[in-house]
Order: C-alpha cells, then sequence, then structure tokens
C-alpha cells in the first residue's frame, strides 16, 4: 500500500513540475517566433487553421482576444535592435514609417503579458497619433521619465517587452511579414 501511496505521489509531482513547465514555456515564448524582423518576432500561422498545438496554446494564454490573420499580425520585441534585453531603467526611441495596415498600435506589457501601472494610465501609442504621411518617419520615446511629444512610460524598473498589432495587414504585411520593414527600438540611457 505504501508503494502505491509513493508512486502516486510521484506521477502527481511529475505532473504538476510538466505542467508547470510547458505554461511556462508557452508564456515565455511570445505570440511565437518563426519570423524575425530586427528585434520584433511573430508566429506565421497565428490566426490561421494552419497553426499547430504549440501556437494555439500560446495564443490562449498570450493572445486573449486575438483575431485572425486576415484581420490582425502580432509582433512581440523583448530586446532593442542591437539584442539588449528591454529594460525598465532605460529610454528608448522607437523610431519607424509606413506600416502595412489599416491601423496599428504598440502596448508595452511585463514579461507575464500584462500592462504594466504608471501613474499616466499611459500603455500603449497608436498610428491615430502618428502624423499621416507615410513618407515620414516618426519616433515614440520609451522611458521611465516623462518626455514631451509621443511617449509611453515603462512604469517599471524591471524588463518588459512591446507589441505591435497591425489591424487589417496589407500588401507584403499580409503575404509575406519575413519581409517587412518594422520600428528599430535604440536604447538611449539607462538609470543606475
Amino acid at each position: 500500500m505504501k508503494a502505491v501511496f509513493k508512486w502516486s505521489g510521484l506521477v502527481a509531482l511529475g505532473l504538476a513540475l510538466g505542467g508547470g513547465l510547458a505554461v511556462w514555456q508557452m508564456q515565455a515564448s511570445g505570440l511565437g517566433n518563426d519570423v524575425r524582423v530586427g528585434p520584433w518576432s511573430t508566429g506565421r500561422d497565428i490566426g490561421t487553421a494552419h497553426a499547430d498545438m504549440k501556437t494555439r496554446a500560446i495564443v490562449a494564454l498570450r493572445g486573449l482576444l486575438a483575431l485572425p490573420a486576415q484581420e490582425a499580425r502580432y509582433f512581440t520585441a523583448t530586446t532593442d535592435s542591437a539584442g539588449a534585453p528591454l529594460s525598465g531603467k532605460c529610454s528608448y526611441a522607437l523610431t519607424g514609417g509606413a506600416i502595412e495596415a489599416r491601423w496599428w498600435s504598440v502596448t508595452l506589457y511585463d514579461r507575464g503579458g500584462w500592462l504594466i501601472p504608471n501613474r499616466w494610465h499611459r500603455h500603449s501609442i497608436g498610428s491615430a497619433r502618428i502624423d499621416a504621411d507615410p513618407a515620414t518617419r516618426w519616433t515614440v520615446r520609451i522611458g521611465p521619465a516623462e518626455q514631451p511629444g509621443l511617449w509611453v512610460p515603462t512604469g517599471t524598473d524591471g524588463p518588459f517587452e512591446l507589441t505591435l498589432r497591425a489591424y487589417r495587414p496589407r500588401g507584403t504585411m499580409a503575404r509575406d511579414p519575413a519581409r517587412i520593414s518594422l520600428p528599430s527600438i535604440t536604447r538611449g540611457e539607462c538609470r543606475p
């Protein structure tokens, strides 16, 4: 009888550890990573009938209310363009140009995929606030200290990630997201 309890306990422990590891791996995966565009990554099959079980699990954990691929493309950045992890202690310049979508936004999250509270209640920036001229380059500042112009506060000293959502993607973004140009993320000053 003791052997049954011993083996039952080991099986339960193995299931708990395996389940916890699976959830951790899905949460650490962002919204896919088979397509890389600078610091941004995405999954080619997110929001399609071709998505495998891992992609579907990632969307279930990280992409609540995710739309089908023809309605939105999702890109996640956990590093700057030089490959250094994004840190709430540092300032960044997010610089880009035209994005092939009807509307887009960039939102700042903690590494668990949750909005980070800040006193300004500001978590994202969208294309509606950017100059409508598609030839214009734009810059959004991201950092801990308030800045004039287009700015999103980090709200943390810890790591964070950025998610770019492109709604109603068109052209190359809709057909082959690996061949598009997305905003660069350039690190500025960091506080101790």
